[in-house]
C-alpha cells in the first residue's frame, strides 16, 4: 500500500458550483507534481476521488455533502428488463481499445455530442483545445473504448483501468442514435468488462440526488456509494 500520509494535496478557493447553483465549491486536488501513478489512483479512488485531464481530485466544500462517489461491484450486477433490451439493441456494435489520441474523427464525434447534449453546460462550446486537455492524455492506464457498427464510430468511453477496476471518466456518443441508450450501453459494456478482468468495480463518478442529470446513475444496483468515509450498497 502506497503511503498516502505522504502525498500533497491543495485546496481551491470556493467557486461557483457547476452542479448546484446555489452552492459554493472548494475542490481537493493532489500535488500535480506527484506523477500520476496507478496504484495511488486507485488508492485514491478508493477515497472518492476522480481523475480530469491530468488530475486527481475530489470535492472538498465546507458545507455541502451533495456530490457522492458511486460505483458498481461488477460481480454483484444484474442487468434489469431496460437494460438487458440496450444490450440486445447493440449487439451489432463492436468495441475495442485504443490509446487516447486526437483526431478530427473523435472531436467531431465530441463536438456534435456537446452541441446537441450539453449546450447548457460550462463545456460548451467545444474546442480542440478543450477536448485535448480534458480527455487526450497520454496515460499508461487510460484507454478510448471504441464503439463502432463496421466502420462507423457511434461512442467512445475514456476509461481509466486501475488495479480495483474501471474508473469511467467520460463517454461521447452520437447524439441521433437516441434509441440505442449509447451513454448507458457505454456503462453496461464497461460493467461486464469489468467482471471479465476479474475486478470489482466501475467508478461513476459523483452522483447528486438534487442533480437531475446524475439520476441515471442509481438505476444501476446494486451501486456502492462512498458516505462516511464508508462505501455502502444500495440493492
Amino acid at each position: 500500500m502506497t503511503e498516502l500520509a505522504r502525498l500533497k494535496f491543495y485546496a481551491t478557493q470556493p467557486h461557483p458550483c457547476s452542479y448546484l447553483p446555489e452552492e459554493q465549491a472548494t475542490t481537493l486536488f493532489l500535488d500535480p507534481s506527484q506523477p500520476m501513478d496507478a496504484d495511488v489512483y486507485a488508492e485514491l479512488s478508493e477515497m472518492g476521488f476522480r481523475r480530469s485531464g491530468d488530475h486527481l481530485y475530489r470535492p472538498h466544500c465546507q458545507h455541502c455533502t451533495a456530490c457522492v462517489p458511486a460505483r458498481i461491484p461488477a460481480a454483484q450486477f444484474n442487468p434489469n428488463r431496460q437494460q438487458r433490451r440496450i444490450i440486445k439493441r447493440n449487439l451489432d456494435v463492436q468495441v475495442r481499445a485504443v490509446r487516447p489520441a486526437f483526431t478530427e474523427e473523435y472531436y467531431d464525434l465530441y463536438a456534435r455530442y456537446i452541441e446537441q447534449r450539453h449546450a447548457d453546460g460550462d463545456m460548451y462550446p467545444p474546442s480542440r483545445e478543450q477536448f485535448s486537455t480534458f480527455l487526450v492524455r497520454d496515460l499508461p492506464f487510460s484507454r478510448f473504448f471504441e464503439f463502432r457498427k463496421n466502420s462507423r464510430l457511434m461512442a467512445i468511453a475514456v476509461t481509466d483501468a486501475l488495479p480495483n477496476g474501471l474508473s469511467a471518466v467520460y463517454t461521447f456518443y452520437d447524439p441521433n442514435e437516441e434509441r440505442r441508450s449509447l451513454g448507458r450501453f457505454a456503462i453496461l459494456w464497461q460493467i461486464s468488462e469489468t467482471a471479465r478482468r476479474g475486478l470489482h468495480a466501475v467508478y461513476l463518478g459523483y452522483w447528486i440526488k438534487n442533480c437531475r442529470k446524475m439520476n441515471y446513475k442509481t438505476q444501476y444496483r446494486p451501486i456502492e456509494l462512498f458516505v462516511n468515509q464508508r462505501w455502502v450498497t444500495l440493492t
